[in-house]
């Protein structure tokens, strides 16, 4: 072991370091807020809570509609941090829920190996002082802050059960990592016995917050699609493009640290599908995170390839509107190209048209802050409209690891940060 790690394994145990667990407060539900369409996730009121985090995101997933959601079901979710703090708080949702979702024995610690936790560091999450909370419709909710430190580039595992969960179940259905299921209230248990079963998806949370050790950090969160998602990067090992970044920003020394992951296989700018459009999902999934400085855009690859008839001068108005929106909220707008396909099955001469009108622009709008030329990354020296060899994933859109890596060594970590 080095130094290095030593001192953060050290420093990781003031979050491994157990609280003494009294029996909570009786639960106490949040109460509803107003009627509104779902996925449009509210934040729900929790007495003696606040309803909205502060700190810095260090991990987030896009909220999307799951399948149905079980009764009786435990969730052991492993998630990454990319950057350190302490006050741990988790968000949890109910975005696409049509009923009230009652969370209880929710639990956060270290991995140890698998479904297995660190000994000493499984403690239970609270909501305005209670060990249950009830989500409405619509909505989601910011657990209370955890005291002690968590390193960053750290596996949390998050444990939840669901007594009574029905009707559309809320998550993160391509997470590139295995997380654990189990019948019955096992959160707070340290051993993996229980958890015998697994699962690809992240279910009922969507970000994570911390109180960063520096004065002044920040976050980026990336706007995206599958490329961002992580598909073709190797599961389990960390290797979607925004974990490179995380462990690149760790090290620069500059303002933005945090890296959340706000891919959607399949999204698109414009229109629903493979979740809700970019556009309509901009203020739950980037806007509303703590700690946001910039909102990192790649997109609109989907767009171009669904042959619905978009054309270049729609995808410039959608990314104009998330760019004007994202500066109203006091944030940057940095976007990427739109990198090659050719040899995907629904590439054409016009979507090729389309995606190089639309790479013009980004490279020279006055609206963008900074852009980060993916496109210039990726693509053949002897077939631009190809993506190279080496970092294609297999299939001429999807990069591998290597190409995954590329496009976070791309990134310039002071134009992730601006006057605004």
């Amino acid at each position: 072991m080095t130094g290095r790690l030593g001192r953060g394994c050290r420093a990781a145990a003031a979050l491994l370091t157990a609280v003494a667990c009294q029996p909570g407060p009786p639960a106490r539900a949040a109460t509803p807020p107003d009627p509104a369409p779902r996925g449009t996730a509210r934040a729900a009121t929790l007495p003696g809570s606040a309803t909205r985090a502060t700190g810095v995101v260090t991990w987030a997933a896009s909220a999307d509609r799951m399948g149905e959601g079980t009764a009786g079901r435990g969730y052991r979710l492993v998630v990454r941090t990319s950057l350190g703090g302490s006050d741990l708080r988790v968000r949890f949702t109910n975005a696409f829920g049509d009923r009230p979702l009652t969370l209880d024995g929710v639990h956060a610690g270290l991995r140890s190996q698998g479904a297995a936790l660190r000994p000493g560091t499984n403690r239970p999450l609270t909501f305005g002082g209670a060990r249950t909370v009830t989500v409405p419709a619509g909505a989601v909710a910011w657990s209370d802050p955890l005291p002690g430190r968590i390193p960053a580039g750290t596996d949390l595992v998050i444990s939840l059960h669901t007594p009574d969960a029905a009707g559309p179940a809320t998550g993160h259905w391509m997470a590139m990592q295995t997380s654990y299921t189990g019948r019955g209230a096992h959160t707070a248990e340290e051993s993996g016995a229980n958890w015998a079963q697994t699962t690809s998806s992240w279910w009922y949370i969507d970000s994570v917050a911390v109180r960063a050790d520096h004065a002044v950090p920040g976050a980026v969160v990336a706007l995206g699609d599958s490329i961002t998602d992580g598909w073709q990067s190797t599961t389990d090992l960390n290797r979607r493009w925004t974990d490179y970044l995380a462990r690149r920003l760790g090290t620069a020394g500059t303002a933005v640290r945090g890296v959340a992951n706000e891919g959607i296989s399949g999204n698109k700018i414009l229109a629903d599908g493979a979740g809700q459009a970019a556009l309509q999902r901009l203020d739950r999934d980037v806007l509303a995170q703590p700690g946001v400085r910039t909102v990192f855009l790649f997109e609109g690859v989907n767009d171009l390839k669904a042959h619905t008839g978009v054309t270049a001068a729609d995808l410039i108005a959608g990314y104009l509107q998330i760019a004007r929106r994202t500066h109203a909220a006091g944030r940057c707008v940095v976007a990427a190209t739109v990198g090659p396909f050719k040899g995907w099955s629904e590439w054409d001469p016009a979507a090729e048209a389309v995606r190089q009108e639309v790479n013009r622009f980004l490279r020279s709008s006055a609206e963008i802050d900074a852009v980060t030329d993916f496109d210039r990354i990726l693509r053949s020296p002897h077939d631009p409209e190809r993506i190279q060899p080496f970092f294609d994933g297999g299939d001429h859109l999807h990069p591998n690891d290597k190409g995954m890596q590329a496009l976070a060594d791309a990134v310039d970590p002071d134009r992730l940060d601006c006057a605004r």
